[in-house]
């Protein structure tokens, strides 16, 4: 059913606990697992200039060792718990809007499911903080498995 499955990450507690039900799938379906971090320009614009902006967005952390250590962390999380398992990762680092980034992602690389975590907010909680997994939901044709971190934990 599923040949390929993309789970964006940042490293948090609550990408983990998609990392989690992403790969139990893969290995169901033996699919590939593309790991995704996204740098979200939009939170550093202010504090770095149009070059390093520039090089976010093609994925190049060259010369920006926290943000390329947090990049390399979060997807190698994602190979770490697949790869035992006999499983084929793709890492890949990013710079963009992240919902925007996911989605073409996906489309570019015939991804066929996208499993993201979730605070599991709700109401004027989420209108005010925003999601990028709801802006995922509305910028990709691809099907979402939405983890609620929430609930991942019980």
């Amino acid at each position: 059913m599923y040949d390929r499955i993309l789970v964006p990450t940042d490293g948090s507690n609550v990408a983990e606990a998609a990392v989690d039900h992403a790969v139990d799938l893969a290995e169901k379906y033996d699919a590939e697992v593309h790991a995704l971090f996204v740098a979200d320009v939009d939170a550093v614009t202010y504090s770095l200039g149009t070059e390093q902006i520039d090089r976010i967005r093609q994925g190049n952390f060259q010369g920006m060792t926290d943000l390329r250590e947090d990049a390399e962390e979060a997807t190698g999380y994602v190979k770490r718990q697949a790869e035992p398992l006999g499983l084929s990762v793709v890492e890949r680092h990013a710079g963009g809007r992240p919902h925007a980034v996911i989605a073409d992602y996906a489309a570019d690389n015939d991804i066929e499911l996208v499993v993201m975590g979730s605070h599991g907010r709700s109401g004027v909680r989420r209108a005010l903080l925003g999601s990028v997994t709801e802006r995922t939901l509305r910028s990709t044709h691809v099907p979402v498995l939405v983890v609620d971190y929430e609930r991942a934990d019980e």
